[in-house]
């Protein structure tokens, strides 16, 4: 079993989950919640009562899933749940689903009665390798990702292989494009093994790489003042597109898929800003569009793209913030960018899926 030290727990590394057998039985908590939604209780509770038979005392939270319910109403559900269970504030919290599940649990616990204990078993690839790890907790407020939470360390994450065999092609692809990325910032030996890598067998060795990555940067900077931003390189114009799917589409783009196109977005931006050279901007374009569907839309929507990325929290002074590539492998980040160089971003991709 692997371990990887973060800030002030462990990240386990264990098909087993005996790690976390061993962790309740010394803690003894007066309570045991696990929080899911419908998915994870479905096809990954099993899992963990098939790991640890003995876990036989708990209560169940359930959510809807899918990101348009990660909202202060569904937060609300939580708590009320919470508290109609007589959970106290020795109780521990088991977040067992996706970035969903980890961002409003870890949220919900670090708020009830002004903090419980919760621990994070992230069940997606995308969760795995980012949601689950650093402490950031949250939920969207108007389709604005993320922009109420805390920072706040789970007392230990526990990730286990055998959750990934209960995702479908789609979801193991959408947290795929997060490993990318951290190869795209740190790692450049990383981002090159990715690019020969099929989606459907991810090792346990690329994951460990990606929150090794991940672990780094967050332990150097846990409030994101300053390194800690370079995680976000694909974000402000992916959560953007993000938003406004979730708004506007019946079946709304996953996170790692937006993400992507604000990664090509964010590439070409490096291309002009940041030094990042047109080979490698090719590089990367075609490394995303041979793995993820063009997303279709018109000009007509960058008004509307661009006002969510005003509510983006790397934002200051009313100018919109991006962490761009200086070159692949090395990342920086407070760039500061204007909205027609936004706009031909977004003309980059939308060429470069003609092509």
């Amino acid at each position: 079993m692997q371990t990887i030290d973060s800030l002030g727990y462990k990240v386990y590394f264990d098909d087993t989950l005996k790690s976390l057998e061993s962790y309740i039985a010394k803690k003894g908590y007066s309570q045991i919640l696990i929080f899911v939604d419908r998915n994870t209780n479905d096809h990954c509770l099993p899992v963990l009562q098939a790991a640890l038979p003995n876990l036989l005392d708990y209560d169940i939270i359930e959510i809807d899933p899918g990101e348009e319910n990660k909202n202060i109403d569904f937060c609300i559900g939580v708590w009320k749940t919470m508290l109609d269970f007589g959970a106290d504030r020795k109780a521990l919290m088991i977040n067992l689903g996706g970035g969903v599940v980890t961002d409003m649990g870890g949220f919900a616990a670090s708020t009830f009665k002004r903090g419980i204990d919760f621990v994070q078993i992230p069940t997606t690839l995308l969760s795995q390798v980012d949601a689950s790890v650093g402490g950031k907790t949250g939920i969207d407020l108007d389709n604005v990702k993320n922009i109420i939470g805390t920072f706040t360390q789970p007392q230990a994450v526990f990730i286990s292989s055998a959750f990934l065999d209960t995702l479908d092609q789609r979801q193991l692809t959408s947290g795929f494009a997060e490993i990318i990325k951290h190869g795209l910032i740190q790692d450049k030996d990383l981002y090159n093994t990715c690019k020969q890598i099929d989606t459907t067998k991810v090792s346990t060795e690329i994951v460990y790489r990606s929150v090794e990555i991940k672990n780094k940067v967050i332990v150097s900077d846990p409030t994101e003042q300053g390194l800690r931003k370079i995680l976000n390189f694909g974000h402000t114009i992916g959560h953007a597109v993000e938003g406004y799917s979730l708004l506007h589409d019946s079946n709304p783009l996953l996170h790692g898929e937006a993400i992507a196109i604000g990664m090509i977005c964010e590439a070409w931006l490096s291309h002009k800003h940041t030094g990042l050279t047109e080979s490698e901007l090719k590089d990367i374009t075609q490394t995303f569009l041979s793995r993820y569907d063009r997303y279709a839309f018109g000009t007509e929507i960058y008004g509307e793209l661009i006002e969510l990325m005003k509510n983006d929290k790397k934002n200051e002074e009313g100018k919109i913030g991006f962490a761009l590539l200086k070159e692949i492998g090395n990342a920086t980040y407070n760039v500061f960018i204007s909205e027609d160089d936004i706009k031909s971003a977004l003309d980059y991709y939308l060429e470069s899926c003609i092509e």
